[in-house]
């Protein structure tokens, strides 16, 4: 299955109570499909699901800027959401929604296949995670998984709603920056090379190996 295969899929989903709650639009996902890196958010609001694309609302335009502080731009990037339909009022999505939507979460993840997934918010770095852990705990910092690494970052609306986040928020995507750095630095280059002296498998775009992808 192609990423364009699994949107159709998706696009009138009907597998939750999420589909009778008043949702307009399914929001699968937007940006670079083999993107080096992805952001997982939480779930649309309103301003998403009447557009159909994640992050288009007032955190949306606070993540451009951090984007933009960290040297990438969306058209580099993936941009998705744990929940692919906004729950009523915003409210926080129940376990049954996200057990629904995750296994389309990870096709994404699996399809796109980035080197770093990170994850905006409680509910997006528990998901991926798979356990409980308050996202101050971990913010900031990368943890490498079997496929990808994971960086934790507080979610753009916790910011807008709490002021006092946002200097935190714009520290850690100055981490964020200073980590693709490293990642981006000859030595790191090198050492990715050295310790994969064979192709790529097929299926994996040459372009990743760049955490900067195109």
């Amino acid at each position: 299955m192609t990423l364009q295969e699994l949107n159709a899929s998706l696009h009138d989903c009907q597998r939750c109570k999420l589909a009778k709650s008043g949702r307009t639009k399914v929001v699968f996902g937007v940006g670079n499909p083999n993107a080096s890196i992805m952001f997982v958010g939480e779930a649309p609001g309103f301003n998403e699901d009447q557009q159909g694309e994640p992050f288009v609302g007032a955190a949306g335009k606070l993540l451009d800027k951090l984007l933009e502080s960290a040297g990438l731009s969306r058209s580099q990037v993936y941009i998705a959401n744990v929940i692919k339909c906004r729950p009523p009022n915003n409210r926080d999505p129940e376990q049954d929604e996200v057990d629904t939507c995750k296994p389309f979460l990870l096709q994404q993840i699996e399809l796109i296949n980035p080197k770093l997934v990170c994850t905006l918010g409680n509910w997006a770095t528990q998901t991926i995670l798979e356990k409980k852990v308050g996202i101050t705990k971990v913010k900031g910092q990368a943890i490498k998984l079997e496929r990808f690494v994971v960086f934790p970052l507080l979610h753009p609306a916790a910011a807008l709603h709490q002021g006092n986040l946002l200097d935190t928020l714009k520290d850690d995507f100055k981490k964020l920056k200073a980590y693709l750095d490293r990642m981006n630095s000859p030595a790191a280059q090198a050492s990715v090379t050295a310790s994969s002296p064979t192709a790529p498998a097929s299926g994996t775009p040459q372009s990743q190996l760049d955490l900067f992808g195109s």
